[in-house]
């Protein structure tokens, strides 16, 4: 990137919505990650098959994909967690 330096967003863009999601952001960063994007996919399925695509490039030393819930889809799992009865029990309970 410094012999010839260019923008990586459009790459970055074509790649996200080549597996149905979209850019939302594109950042380079200082830290333990030289960039953060931030991106919608249309389920779980083609995040991780992205993911898994850009990961598979060696393109990175560090690559992760985190899944970001709006509040009002955490509240109804934590109502969901409240609400359900289950019979486990954790390890050496």
């Amino acid at each position: 990137m410094i012999d010839n330096p260019h923008d990586r967003m459009g790459p970055a863009k074509t790649l996200v919505e080549s597996f149905g999601g979209k850019l939302h952001h594109y950042f380079f960063a200082f830290g333990d990650y030289d960039g953060v994007g931030i991106a919608e996919f249309p389920d779980n399925k083609s995040a991780a098959a992205f993911s898994l695509k850009a990961a598979s490039t060696g393109a990175f030393s560090k690559f992760d994909t985190m899944v970001l819930m709006p509040s009002a889809e955490a509240e109804a799992a934590m109502k969901q967690a409240r609400d359900t009865k289950s019979a486990y029990r954790p390890p050496n309970a």
